[in-house]
């Protein structure tokens, strides 16, 4: 039996400054225990406002998480791209501690012209650099670089298990990345196995339309591709599973009612 608190779903969305907390609450009537804010292309929550959601979320027993922007590169080619890719998830975690944000989620890099060594090289530096300011900076979110759906992007989950082990930072285990970047295994019990050091799960699950390159987009997420999830979910962790498909709500839902009935 899987204990109900320990699993918590949730959409990767709280939508505007103004709209948040009207949200959260919305989430919270409909037993969702979790949401990823999207700071995909800016951090646009300010410290005063981050508070006041962060105070609400906690009140409400809903676990914020971000998502870092995606104009990050820590192998760039252009230090000045590097520099700006640290800044903005330094900003991100800046705002994550004042929201009471327990992940900050990355996009680590390209490939670009370098090998894959060379790339893991550089990003393990960056992260560590990284991981240096969060701690004198007292910033309390962990930094959770995500398994990765195209096969020409930094992320196999070899080289984000390698980063936890050689940086401390944390992961964010994308098994629909992970299932198209395999070309159709979710590949779980191996996945498990390879982060179980790690004290809780950060998860992201939806549906996933891919090709021979890798992911192409998300798609709402079926119940046989849920129960394929939950089934394997281990029973001895505190797990955050964020939805990212185009019905972010019904699917977690759909998610939740599956984890009651099992």
């Amino acid at each position: 039996m899987y204990k109900m608190e320990n699993i918590k779903f949730g959409p990767a969305g709280i939508g505007s400054v103004k709209d948040a907390i009207k949200n959260l609450e919305e989430y919270h009537k409909l037993g969702l225990r979790a949401c990823e804010i999207a700071f995909t292309y800016s951090v646009y929550i300010k410290e005063k406002y981050a508070i006041e959601i962060g105070k609400v979320a906690k009140k409400l027993g809903i676990q914020l998480s971000i998502h870092a922007p995606y104009f990050i590169n820590l192998n760039s080619e252009d230090e000045e791209k590097i520099e700006n890719s640290k800044k903005r998830i330094l900003k991100c975690l800046e705002i994550g501690t004042f929201l009471g944000a327990e992940y900050v989620v990355i996009h680590s890099g390209f490939y670009g012209k370098k090998s894959k060594e060379e790339t893991y090289t550089v990003i393990k530096k960056n992260i560590l650099e990284l991981e240096k300011i969060r701690k004198e900076k007292g910033y309390t979110p962990k930094i959770a670089p995500e398994t990765m759906g195209k096969i020409n992007v930094f992320g196999s989950i070899e080289e984000i298990a390698q980063l936890v082990r050689d940086t401390g930072c944390s992961a964010c285990i994308d098994f629909a990345h992970i299932l198209a970047r395999s070309g159709g295994e979710y590949r779980f019990v191996e996945t498990l196995k390879i982060f179980k050091t790690l004290p809780d799960l950060h998860i992201h699950f939806s549906g996933i339309v891919y090709g021979d390159k890798g992911e192409k987009h998300h798609k709402k997420t079926s119940e046989e591709e849920w129960k394929k999830l939950i089934i394997n979910l281990p029973k001895n962790k505190k797990i955050i599973i964020i939805n990212e498909s185009p019905n972010m709500l019904g699917d977690s839902v759909k998610g939740l009612e599956i984890l009651k009935g099992l």
